[in-house]
């Protein structure tokens, strides 16, 4: 095989491998951030199993023209984060945007603007970015919470919880629900409220900095799947449903070929 063929093969191979993670001498292929890596492996396992590899491949290739032919990984080349503001802004934040309920207003405008700017090299301060960043993923963490598995599993518990203390079986599945209801709800604040406080903090430095690195450590693969999972969680009929990876995978593509490559900042 040529090395450009045993450079595509172990980047499946590290594509596949559950918390796989590239490094020096170990998969050879082209150069990227260590941002890209936890995003490609996200939206690899997130895709459809038959489109899956057929899109990692362009990944490679496009890789292999960003950054040059290299043998080896090599996670520190190229620096900022236009790409990642240019895919937020027109693929990520839309797509989450499709989750929101007709009576729920979340402010989209504002973090759109801000994602614009910075691909363009001007990010904002790290104040700006916060505000701008906090009421995005309280709904992003709130409408990615699983309620279904939740709620199911409040009911059984406090069902046979009242059932064992003796109550009428009718009883017992009304008091279920009613605790599941109070509790999954609750939970879902709870869960949102932290991950939004979290990260909205953390991408906010890293954003004001275009630090990738700090980028890496806010753990941008969970983010694909959040909004994967609200997409999945808003119902069959939603405006995001129709396969979110793909919309997320496909614009990722995307974002890469419009930048310049990033050697060269």
């Amino acid at each position: 095989m040529t090395s450009t063929t045993d450079g595509a093969a172990g980047f499946l191979t590290a594509l596949r491998s559950p918390d796989a993670e590239p490094r020096s001498g170990s998969v050879s292929g082209p150069a990227s951030p260590a941002w890209l890596w936890p995003v490609a492996t996200a939206l690899h396992d997130e895709l459809p199993a038959d489109v899956r590899d057929g899109w990692a491949l362009r990944l490679y290739a496009l890789l292999q023209e960003r950054y040059g032919e290299d043998a080896v990984t090599d996670l520190s080349v190229g620096s900022g984060l236009s790409v990642v503001h240019d895919w937020h802004r027109h693929t990520v934040l839309p797509l989450v945007a499709e989750t929101v309920p007709g009576a729920e207003a979340v402010p989209f405008s504002s973090l759109a603007r801000l994602h614009t700017r910075a691909a363009a090299g001007r990010p904002a301060a790290p104040d700006a970015w916060r505000t701008a960043l906090h009421p995005v993923l309280l709904h992003l963490h709130a409408a990615a919470y699983d309620r279904t598995t939740a709620y199911a599993e409040g009911h059984a518990g406090a069902r046979d919880y009242a059932l064992s203390q003796g109550r009428p079986p009718a009883e017992a599945d009304a008091y279920g629900h009613e605790y599941a209801e109070l509790s999954c709800t609750a939970n879902a604040r709870a869960f949102a409220e932290a991950h939004a406080l979290a990260l909205s903090d953390a991408l906010a430095l890293a954003y004001a900095a275009d630090d990738r690195g700090a980028y890496a450590d806010t753990f941008p693969g969970s983010h694909v799947r959040a909004v994967v999972r609200a997409c999945e969680q808003a119902g069959p009929h939603a405006p995001a449903a129709g396969n979110p990876a793909v919309r997320l995978s496909e614009g990722f593509l995307t974002a890469l070929v419009g930048a310049r490559p990033l050697w060269s900042r």
